[in-house]
């Protein structure tokens, strides 16, 4: 990743806070937990998109596979910080779909990242296009972001 992200790049955030199962002795979220918490902030994006995931992608036969997690911890989580996580589409290629993400505490950056999922068939995992209507869906939300 080559810069640090700012809230205001980001239209959608979802609020969580750490729970007691997901620190360790210290009270420090265990690493693992991030990869959660950028899921659960994914699919409330896909929610707030009006689109009703996986059901809706299975309508079609497709489904998302993720092919590449990169996290960056800058400062640690701790038990019952409240979170907000960013999430955005940074990019929709043909039949992969990127994902930028930032989880602040108190607008404090405590982790950035990306994770890239691809479009494939359910039953044969051989990749395909993005639905039409999902990429519609995802470039009218997106376009509210600050350009430049």
């Amino acid at each position: 990743m080559s810069s640090l992200p700012e809230p205001s790049q980001f239209t959608f955030f979802h609020t969580l806070r750490v729970r007691w199962a997901e620190v360790d002795p210290q009270s420090i979220v265990f690493n693992g937990h991030y990869l959660t918490y950028a899921d659960v902030a994914i699919t409330e994006y896909f929610r707030a998109l009006g689109v009703a995931y996986p059901s809706d992608l299975a309508r079609d036969g497709g489904d998302f596979f993720a092919i590449r997690s990169l996290l960056e911890y800058r400062a640690p989580a701790r038990f019952d910080d409240q979170l907000q996580i960013g999430i955005r589409s940074a990019r929709l290629g043909r039949s992969s779909l990127t994902f930028t993400l930032g989880i602040w505490r108190d607008g404090e950056l405590l982790t950035s990242g990306e994770i890239v999922y691809v479009h494939a068939n359910s039953a044969t995992r051989a990749s395909a296009p993005l639905p039409q209507w999902l990429r519609e869906k995802i470039e009218n939300f997106e376009k509210t972001l600050p350009q430049g």
